[in-house]
Parts: C-alpha cells; structure tokens; sequence
C-alpha cells in the first residue's frame, strides 16, 4: 500500500505526531508524507516528498493570533501546489489538518482520512470553548474535508474519538523530579514572560523558545532552543509543565502526572475549547498571563495536584483501527 501522510505544519504538534506515528505506519506499506506550514520549528528526519507554504498561525508578543500576519502569509500559490499533488498515486491519504491536501483530494475527487487532534471536533460530544465562535467552528469542521475522520482528544467523547498518542519514549520513561518547570508558550515573546518568571525566583524555570539559537542561564531561568528530544527530557524531569491550550504537550504532561497550568492563545478557538475539556478534567486553565500571574502560579505551585492521563488503546491499537476504518479510501 502507498500512503500519504500530509501534516500540517503550523506548530510542532502534529510533526510530533506524524514521527511518532511513523513506525508504526511502515509495517502497511510505503509512506510518504507532505508538510504545509511555515512556522514549525521541529526537525525531522521523515521522508519529506513535498512541501507548501500553505496557510499558517503567527502570533503577537503577548499571546494572541497576528491576523494581519496570517491575512499577509496567505499565497495563491496554495492552490498551485494543491494541483500539482499527487494524490491519485496513493492508496491512502491520511490528512492531519492540512487544506492543501483536502483541496488536491477535492481536485482529484479522492477519498481520504482526517487524522488527529482537530478531526475529534466532528462530533459535536467534543468540548467547546463557552463563547460561541461561528467562524471558529466553521474553521475545525470544514477548514479540512474528508470522507473519513478518526479523532484524537483527552478522552474518547465519541466513537471515532481516541485517546491521545504518546511519544514512546515518555512511554518507556521513568519519570522524576527535580523541581523545575518546564514552560512552552511559543504564542508568547521571552521579552514579555521573563519579568513574571524572574519575579518568581524560588523556582527554576526551563524554557523552549524558538527566540534563542543556544542553552544560555539567567538567574532562576534557562532558555532552550526548540527541540522534541530536549523538550520531553526536560518533561520527564519536571515538577509541573506551564503550556499553551494545545494537544500534545497536555497530553504527555498528563499521562507522566504532572501538574499542568495551561495559557490558550487569545482568541484561538480550538486552544480555548481544549482549555475547556483540561479545566472539565481538573487542570488549572487561566487565559493570560497578566499581573495577577504570580499569585496564581504560586498558588497553583503549592495546592495543585497533578491530573493522570489513562490510555485505552496504545498507537498500534489506534493505527490499525485507522487503516480498518479507512480501507475503502
């Protein structure tokens, strides 16, 4: 069987995703995968057979969506690269939030899977942020078209909702505890997070940023380039994890019983309906890091308690239940 696994590039989360689920997708057959985005900073060793600016998410200093950024971002050229694709060839496409590839298979007239995270928004048993959101809403269930969908999310809502997949080597990890939080908030400048971490300066902060090229230390704080390896050691050693309203990083955060604070981007619909489903399970959500920040996170340090993840099915489990769902593709 040929597969494409086309990945949507904005953020590291579904990369993350795609290297993960690599192995064990190469036991059906030859997988080539297409990745649309241009601000994902994860390096990957897949087999890249194709790639597209296509439509991505750029943020503000202080944690809310660049739309003037995102409008400016945006290329014809999408619908260029969305006719050149390929997709005839493949016995299987497997799309985790790309439009390109839903729009080359809407060309092409071609069956296809919706695969991962925002594909568990087909179903309306999925937590929604409490404001309504026409046009966000309109975005997680049409942005991407398919004829099949098998979603991802903290707890399976539905039928064709799974359990989150984990990297195998927080799987295997023995987790400790020496202390330091782990941060990822990429929707946030250092220049705006460093004074609110300074100003907490019994605790040791480790921090992922794409703003910085080398490990450099200041004061209670160390600042790391962005790296899937380094940034899920610095998790397995963490006493809590300060993330954004994302997918995965939760997840793993969760599934290793770490206390989890979660900052959803402003306005970000997906974000803020995840923030909902965190909150319904126990973590602790706030929606901005703002002046009041430090008695929160001090307060969360000291009365917190850590949300266990389950897993019902492992990604060999949910792997092959995607190709048996998906045959007829």
């Amino acid at each position: 069987m040929n597969i494409l696994y086309s990945v949507q590039g904005t953020g590291n989360g579904h990369i993350s995703r795609a290297i993960q689920l690599y192995p064990f997708l190469r036991p059906y057959g030859n997988v080539d995968f297409f990745i649309s985005g241009s601000n994902s900073d994860l390096k990957t060793d897949l087999p890249v057979v194709g790639r597209s600016k296509g439509i991505s998410l750029f943020y503000k200093a202080t944690g809310g969506l660049d739309y003037l950024k995102i409008i400016k971002s945006f290329s014809l050229s999408i619908f260029l690269d969305a006719y050149k694709l390929p997709v005839k060839k493949y016995d299987l496409v497997i799309n985790d939030f790309d439009f390109v590839t839903s729009l080359a298979c809407l060309f092409r007239n071609k069956k296809s899977v919706q695969f991962g995270h925002q594909a568990s928004f087909q179903s309306n048993k999925t937590p929604r942020a409490k404001k309504n959101n026409v046009i966000g809403e309109f975005v997680l269930k049409h942005f991407v078209k398919s004829t099949h969908y098998l979603g991802l999310h903290f707890k399976s809502y539905d039928d064709a909702v799974f359990n989150p997949i984990i990297k195998q080597e927080i799987i295997d990890a023995t987790p400790t505890d020496d202390g330091h939080i782990s941060v990822y908030l990429p929707h946030y400048a250092i220049a705006y997070l460093e004074p609110f971490f300074l100003a907490a300066s019994n605790y040791h902060f480790e921090v992922f940023s794409a703003e910085v090229t080398s490990i450099r230390n200041y004061k209670n704080i160390i600042y790391f380039p962005i790296s899937n390896s380094v940034f899920t050691k610095s998790m397995i050693r963490a006493h809590a994890v300060i993330t954004g309203g994302g997918f995965e990083t939760p997840a793993e955060a969760m599934y290793m019983n770490k206390k989890v604070l979660s900052i959803p981007i402003a306005k970000h619909y997906e974000q803020l309906s995840n923030a909902v489903a965190l909150s319904e399970l126990g973590v602790k959500v706030i929606l901005k890091i703002d002046q009041d920040f430090n008695a929160i996170f001090t307060n969360w340090m000291k009365y917190a308690s850590p949300v266990k993840l389950e897993l019902t099915h492992s990604t060999k489990d949910i792997v092959a239940q995607l190709i048996k769902q998906t045959q007829n593709c």
